[in-house]
């Protein structure tokens, strides 16, 4: 265990992260920028996040939330001004595609075009479709504790609470056509309209042309099956088009910063541009880079490439996740399953360092971000990657017990209820080497000079006491492989690692000898010897 870093006096943590160039302090300064004596009346400075439930929250949602949250809490560290996150739901948009993973997909066929709030649920357990998908939002926010307020597009507008910003949508309506429209096709631009009614004949949001005919009373007429339909826009008898809708909501709700994947730039200058038709100025933000699967190319939900948040959890830690969305979000990164273990130590890593570092440079580090100031006191003993080189020489069918066998020989105190994360971090090596290392592992024999390299170190092993520390060992290691005729130590160590763990790419030596135990490792030699 290691003593808890001490936490950071608040004068001196204002005055460090007004210059700090970590990401979401520099983000926070731009509303720091904006509201240098904070908003007008007190109010909170507000933040937000949008999702679209048409399908399951995901890693995507997650990310932008959790970025979102570090730039609040940075803006919190350098102003007084009350902060609030909003998760707004845009759940009156109409159906679009039946998603894959949902059951009762031919129920759902029928509903196509009609707001997701208005359509039945698949799943037989909320009122509808989007009340369902809302709820395993809230669920999904709540279970990593963000503080956020949630919104539903859907009550908002039938609620009357968007009244005002659409009837103002209606009377600037030439000026924002005169934005969208250069931006469109042909084809599009003779049917667009920024407001899509809902049909009172058969419930699906309308994609036609509008005509404005009572602004300040949210009339519009529209054509609908061959009759000419006029309707109040209000009590949610319409939508706007996305974008518009972002704008308008913005507007509505005093939206203050908001961030957006760089897919979304095109919509955020152009919702940006009718925030500021409307009278309004457009939320600070920025747009961070997509994720890549190890292709390189993008993921997409459809595709089904690229990896889930179920799977990360499975396999690595939320702390680990958080680590790794923290780092150079304007950065495209891989995500897959290789990732993750590395992503796990470097957490780990920059952990450790943090209770030692002067104020600016914990300002920069991820944990203090993740954590919201110091992290907690814990220490990891071993890294991730030496557990699962152990693991991966015990077999597929190693226990948690069978493990922590090995770490009481190697740690002082290793023991669940002393080192809890690394207890957690056992049950995710065990899961990640079942399914993914095990299965690729595959030792070879030694050829040349790594036959009488791996005779000496046997030899040299026999002679150590059981408790000789992972660094005498390592110097037998480096010794050897500096007299044993390779070209090079890497070679040294690369025939360590296929002739006995199956793999080409490991640990020190010398950790791994001394947590896996002398004569368990001479037995790992003589195997490799026998072959």
């Amino acid at each position: 265990m290691t003593n808890p870093a001490p936490l950071i006096d608040a004068a001196a943590l204002r005055a460090a992260a007004t210059d700090s160039k970590a990401w979401p302090y520099e983000e926070a300064r731009k509303l720091l920028k904006r509201y240098p004596n904070g908003k007008a009346g007190g109010e909170a400075i507000l933040f937000e996040t949008g999702y679209g439930p048409s399908g399951l929250p995901h890693i995507g949602t997650f990310n932008e939330v959790l970025r979102t949250t570090m730039v609040r809490r940075a803006f919190e560290t350098l102003s007084d001004a009350p902060t609030r996150l909003i998760a707004f739901s845009d759940d009156m948009d109409g159906l679009r595609k039946v998603p894959d993973n949902v059951p009762n997909k031919e129920m759902l066929a029928g509903y196509l075009g009609k707001p997701l709030s208005r359509i039945p649920d698949p799943f037989g357990t909320h009122e509808s479709f989007a009340a369902h998908n809302n709820a395993s939002l809230r669920a999904f926010l709540d279970q990593f504790g963000f503080e956020y307020e949630f919104i539903s597009s859907s009550d908002y507008y039938a609620s009357g609470r968007f009244d005002d910003a659409l009837k103002s949508v209606l009377r600037h309506y030439q000026a924002i056509l005169d934005v969208m429209l250069p931006t469109l096709g042909a084809e599009r631009r003779a049917t667009y309209s920024p407001v899509l009614p809902v049909s009172p004949k058969s419930g699906v949001v309308l994609q036609v042309p509008v005509e404005v005919v009572d602004a300040d009373a949210g009339l519009i007429a529209f054509d609908d099956a061959g009759d000419r339909i006029t309707q109040s826009i209000l009590g949610g008898q319409a939508k706007l088009q996305w974008k518009v809708d972002w704008a308008m909501r913005w507007v509505a709700l005093g939206v203050d910063y908001e961030m957006a994947g760089k897919d979304l730039i095109d919509s955020v200058t152009q919702s940006g541009k009718i925030a500021r038709v409307l009278g309004a100025r457009p939320p600070e933000g920025f747009n961070y880079e997509m994720f890549l699967d190890e292709k390189g190319e993008k993921i997409s939900k459809s595709k089904g490439n690229g990896l889930s948040l179920e799977q990360w959890l499975t396999y690595g830690s939320d702390e680990s996740l958080a680590f790794y969305i923290y780092r150079e979000p304007r950065k495209a990164k891989s995500l897959h399953m290789g990732v993750i273990p590395r992503a796990i130590d470097d957490y780990w890593q920059f952990r450790a360092n943090y209770a030692d570092q002067p104020v600016e440079q914990r300002l920069g580090n991820p944990v203090h971000h993740i954590h919201n100031g110091p992290p907690p006191a814990e220490a990891l003993p071993v890294t991730f990657g030496l557990l699962l080189n152990l693991v991966g020489v015990m077999g597929a069918q190693a226990t948690r017990e069978q493990v922590w066998g090995y770490l009481v020989n190697y740690v002082a105190d290793a023991y669940p209820a002393t080192y809890p994360a690394l207890d957690n971090l056992i049950d995710k090596a065990l899961a990640y080497n079942r399914d993914f290392v095990a299965p690729t592992l595959q030792r070879r024999a030694p050829e040349g000079v790594e036959r009488a390299a791996l005779e000496a170190l046997d030899a040299e092993l026999a002679k150590l006491a059981p408790e000789t520390s992972a660094e005498d060992i390592q110097n037998i290691v480096y010794e050897i492989g500096k007299t044993g005729g390779f070209e090079s130590l890497r070679d040294w160590f690369k025939a360590l690692y296929e002739t006995l763990l199956g793999t080409s790419q490991g640990p020190r030596m010398g950790s791994f000898i001394a947590l896996y135990g002398i004569e368990n490792s001479r037995k790992l030699i003589a195997e490799a010897l026998a072959v």
